[in-house]
Formats: structure tokens, C-alpha cells, sequence
């Protein structure tokens, strides 16, 4: 359901973007985004081996840059690519894989 969210919020025409007046919504926006894709994904499929964790980030920073693409191709929409968005997906998903990484961590801990 996330993923979905994402492909719907990244292709909403331009014009009907709010303007949040806030310095980097749109980049906080899309950290969060993504950050929930891969920590999402990652509960979904918890496995705490390093190569699995990788996966899923890559994963997350893979579709952050497919999505930016695909707004660059469709810029009948009003939307254009933007490169600080890709490192800002691909900010998100690396602190989402972290942040599951340290859950499942605490987690194991207390067992």
C-alpha cells in the first residue's frame, strides 16, 4: 500500500501540489517517503542479515531514482526530475534500513 502512496504522490500534476512555504518540504517529503518504503518492506520481510537489509535500501534508492525519471519523461504533468530528491529518496531509505536494523537489534535484545 505504501509503494502505492508513493507512485501516487510523486505523480499528482504539479499544479495541484501544495506550496507548503516550508524550506525543503519537498525534500523532507520525499526522505519520509521513501524512509517508510524500505523500513515498511523491511517489517514486511524481516530478515536482519546485512545482504537483505542492502537489498530493500537498494531497493528503496533504486525506485526513488525510477520515479524521478519517470517525472522527467512526463513533464506534462508539471513535474521535472530533480537530483536532490534522488539523494533525498536515497537519504530516506538508507535511514529506513538503519532504523529497522537498530528495532529488530532491541527487539533480539530483549528475548
Amino acid at each position: 500500500m505504501w509503494t502505492l502512496l508513493i507512485f501516487i504522490a510523486c505523480f499528482i500534476p504539479g499544479n495541484e501540489v501544495p506550496n507548503l512555504h516550508v524550506p525543503f518540504a519537498d525534500k523532507w517529503v520525499h526522505f519520509i517517503l521513501f524512509g517508510g518504503f524500505t523500513f515498511l518492506w523491511l517489517l514486511a520481510y524481516p530478515r536482519s542479515s546485512w545482504r537483505h537489509l542492502s537489498l530493500i535500501g537498494i531497493l528503496g534508492a533504486a525506485l526513488g531514482w525510477l520515479v524521478e525519471e519517470l517525472q522527467g519523461q512526463l513533464s506534462f504533468l508539471g513535474r521535472a526530475k530533480d537530483l536532490y530528491d534522488i539523494y533525498a529518496d536515497a537519504c530516506g531509505a538508507l535511514i529506513g534500513v538503519l532504523l529497522f536494523a537498530i528495532a529488530a537489534r532491541m527487539a533480539g535484545s530483549r528475548q
